[in-house]
């Protein structure tokens, strides 16, 4: 079974969502929908960023890439997979989330042609996880205090705080949100920070008192030394890599020099499936969770959930809300059910339904390249 075409709808959205001062501009969060058509009949899906460029997205899609896959084997995915890192590495140095959408196409026609869903075509560990709402960055703190609460009145069990900074407020809005949602609530908190280290053991130390589960992303990910040493000095889990480039390559280095308790990887920023399921077995070698982020974009967060149910070390699912604003562009809302649980889709492959009739009306350019 071979990749015959490969076709892309860039769908042009207009979403404000975030404070100017946390985002200098807001982006336009469009998507461009990715189809790898089979000369079996079967096709795959999925969606890549083009936050600030569609153009630019589908541009290597279809230059870069596609001449990368078309013609190949669906079976081939391992060596398609190393063929991107080669291009990427001595052509072009193409955006961190473009390899994964081909990558995750591939993956929904593999199981779809075994009739399979897809964490099962990988090796289920279970049909799903809990899931936990992970909220905007907001201007006043209340905001933080009344979409905690709304998401614990709907049943999830958990929140993240994206604190607004500086690190003073942050302790203040972490307070406040525990004491509204009470002491049996998961809380997580993620600054997206730019905090110094004395900064950071400061208010790793105030989330420690307060029960917070994790602490995310304090530093850039760059800045392995001042990670290890804020894991030795916390007791909660620091955790760290969503955007740290090389896949499991880039990961490993933060796990050798103890630079995270958790580790983060997604579909979208982790180069597919095989990036990501490479990232969580490597987590678990070294007896370590992989937490999965969201990738802002519905249809690829139900790839990284059959991820999350084909292993055993990821513990939560991570609901990106207001969730209307990022289910696009799945037809149905993400699968949660009334316990606050994400339950894996059962239909082969990635086993739910675009929403074309949302996808033709916000698309602004349709491109087509043939093997």
């Amino acid at each position: 079974m071979k990749v015959t075409k490969l076709e892309t709808w860039h769908c042009k959205r207009d979403l404000s969502l975030f404070p100017e001062n946390r985002a200098g501009d807001n982006m336009s969060w469009d998507v461009v929908v990715l189809r790898l058509s089979t000369d079996a009949g079967i096709d795959g899906y999925a969606s890549a960023l083009a936050a600030r460029s569609g153009k630019i997205t589908e541009t290597y899609l279809h230059d870069i890439i596609a001449p990368v896959v078309l013609g190949r084997g669906v079976g081939e995915r391992e060596r398609i997979w190393h063929d991107l890192w080669t291009v990427d590495r001595h052509l072009t140095f193409f955006p961190v989330y473009l390899p994964g959408p081909i990558d995750v196409a591939l993956w929904d026609i593999a199981a779809k042609a075994s009739d399979l869903p897809l964490y099962r075509h990988l090796g289920g560990a279970r049909d799903g996880l809990p899931a936990y709402a992970s909220g905007l960055f907001h201007e006043k703190d209340d905001d933080y205090v009344n979409e905690a609460l709304a998401y614990k009145a709907k049943g999830l069990p958990g929140y993240k705080v994206h604190s607004p900074s500086p690190w003073r407020r942050d302790i203040e809005v972490h307070a406040a949100v525990r004491e509204a949602v009470g002491n049996d609530f998961l809380l997580f908190s993620d600054p997206v920070g730019d905090y110094t280290l004395e900064q950071a053991i400061r208010v790793g130390r105030n989330l420690e008192k307060l029960g917070y589960v994790w602490f995310e992303e304090p530093f850039r990910d760059f800045e392995l030394a001042k990670y290890t040493e804020l894991c030795r000095t916390l007791d909660i889990a620091v955790a760290a890599t969503e955007t740290t480039r090389g896949a499991h390559w880039g990961v490993a280095q933060a796990i050798a020099q103890r630079a995270a308790d958790i580790v983060r990887a997604d579909v979208s920023w982790k180069a597919g499936v095989t990036g990501t399921m490479k990232i969580c077995h490597l987590a678990e070698a070294f007896g370590m969770n992989c937490e999965i982020h969201t990738t802002t974009m519905g249809f690829m967060d139900i790839a990284n959930l059959h991820v999350s149910c084909a292993v055993k070390n990821c513990e939560y699912f991570e609901l990106f809300v207001p969730e209307e604003a990022f289910q696009f562009p799945l037809k149905e809302p993400l699968p949660i059910d009334e316990r606050g649980w994400a339950i894996a889709p059962q239909a082969p492959g990635l086993g739910v339904e675009l929403d074309w009739s949302e996808i033709d009306r916000l698309c602004v350019s349709h491109k087509t390249s043939v093997a």
